[in-house]
């Protein structure tokens, strides 16, 4: 699946420090810089946050060639780019941080936007996408006519998340989901901005721009939806304490689009982009991106990609583990909780239905997919679970990596068909033994002769 982001990229910076006096001649306080660190922002870091997930994506953009604009290129390396020249200086965002806490935001280059020049190739990128998100940050490229008709006409075909911004151009119609914040919601439809008004904001921005539904981010309250098919719905979020809320919204909407590409119903979807979201801030937010791995609460949000690379680049061991687990009984939950000991996460890969009913036969899984993933990330040894539609296992493996496969049975560990495909990239294969007395079969039984 080809994802495309569609936006400004800008390059953001970090200064940590202490502060622990206060200038002599104003009260203002003295940072004790520790730290400085860089990253690709806005469209950039939506393209970082979904390679990381293990998804192929392509940023449509335009850069400057500044030097902050080849600081920003350097930070893209990994992410296919597909960019037009933009005839301004590369816009810089610097957040200081003392103790963690947000001190002050300086703005280098984001003065009134310039409209950027648009390629062949990026009106290409666009219409070969299989789900688009736009990452607006209010510096022009989306009020181009050019991109918006090539916005407009794929998402008509494809879903079309789009993330607006106050200074930006309005969503293009065939938006499948537009996701402003509650703020963003408020000013551009009028409205007070509280939470007892994001209906009324929603309803207004909805007829304005004819777009699919709209999706109002309230920060911790999680976020309402409405769309013409359903009631307004609050999905509210987990409670999650965070110091810096940066990165959460670009979080939120990437994950959104993901369920969408995936066939889930919009208020799947939102439930999706809220839970990430808060497993995003709870796991350290932006400025923990790639270094930590998602905390195990989360997992029901959690993307097991992501999950995968963030514990691998803590230094730590990514476990996994795969099979149908249709009713889901004692002996699997032992099998897990061995499993999750072996490592620092335990991500379940997990056959799709109609893997089990090629395996299985025509009157399974007796749990669907979506079920069976909803027992799965409630038992607190699992991190994360991916579905898979093959067979076997084989092609999600290649993808994620673990360092560790575990199966539950009898058999030796290399007369698993995956074994060779696992250890070609130094990973191990570990089985353990079933529990006896406890097995799906028997419980399809004993249910079968109860009805």
């Amino acid at each position: 699946m080809n994802i495309v982001v569609v936006g400004d990229t800008l390059l953001d910076e970090d200064i940590d420090g202490v502060a622990e006096r206060f200038q002599p001649d104003a009260p203002v306080p003295v940072v004790d810089v520790q730290s400085r660190q860089s990253r690709a922002g806005g469209a950039g870091l939506v393209a970082r946050m979904l390679l990381h997930d293990g998804h192929e994506v392509t940023l449509v953009t335009a850069l400057s060639a500044d030097a902050p604009g080849e600081r920003l290129r350097e930070h893209l390396d990994g992410i296919r780019v597909v960019a037009g020249a933009l005839p301004a200086p590369t816009p810089v965002k610097t957040r200081l941080r003392a103790g963690g806490q947000p001190v002050a935001r300086i703005d280098d280059g984001c003065g009134d936007p310039v409209l950027p020049h648009i390629t062949r190739d990026m009106i290409t990128a666009i219409s070969e996408a299989d789900a688009i998100i736009v990452s607006d940050y209010g510096r022009a490229l989306t009020a181009h006519p050019e991109i918006r008709v090539a916005l407009h006409r794929r998402g008509a075909r494809v879903p079309l998340v789009w993330d607006p911004h106050p200074r930006g151009a309005d969503p293009v119609p065939s938006a499948r989901l537009v996701t402003p914040n509650l703020s963003e919601a408020a000013k551009a439809a009028g409205t007070a901005p509280d939470p007892a008004s994001a209906t009324e904001a929603a309803g207004r921005l909805r007829e304005r721009w004819g777009c699919i539904a709209i999706s109002v981010t309230l920060g911790s309250q999680g976020a309402l939806l409405l769309d013409a098919d359903h009631a307004p719905a609050l999905i509210p979020a987990r409670p999650v304490e965070a110091a810096d809320a940066c990165g959460a919204g670009d979080r939120y909407a990437a994950s959104a689009l993901i369920a969408l590409a995936e066939g889930e119903p919009l208020p799947e979807a939102v439930r999706r982009g809220v839970d990430a979201a808060g497993g995003f801030l709870a796991a350290g937010g932006v400025a923990a991106l790639g270094t930590t791995r998602l905390p195990r609460a989360d997992a029901a949000g959690a993307d097991a990609f992501a999950v995968a690379e963030q514990a691998r680049s803590a230094g730590g061991t990514v476990v996994a583990t795969g099979g149908c687990f249709d009713l889901l009984h004692a002996g699997h939950v032992r099998t897990l909780a061995a499993a999750r000991e072996l490592g620092d996460c335990l991500i379940v890969c997990l056959n799709s239905d109609d893997s089990v009913r090629r395996l299985k036969g025509a009157e399974r899984p007796l749990i669907t997919e979506r079920d069976r993933v909803e027992l799965l990330t409630a038992l607190s040894c699992v991190d994360a679970v991916v579905v898979f539609e093959e067979d076997g296992p084989q092609a999600v493996l290649d993808r994620l990596r673990p360092d560790i496969w575990v199966k539950g049975g009898d058999y030796s560990a290399q007369s698993l068909p995956e074994a060779a495909l696992v250890e070609s990239w130094g990973g191990r294969v570990l089985t353990l033994p079933y529990h006896l007395g406890r097995s799906t079969t028997a419980l399809a039984d004993a249910i079968a002769r109860v009805g």
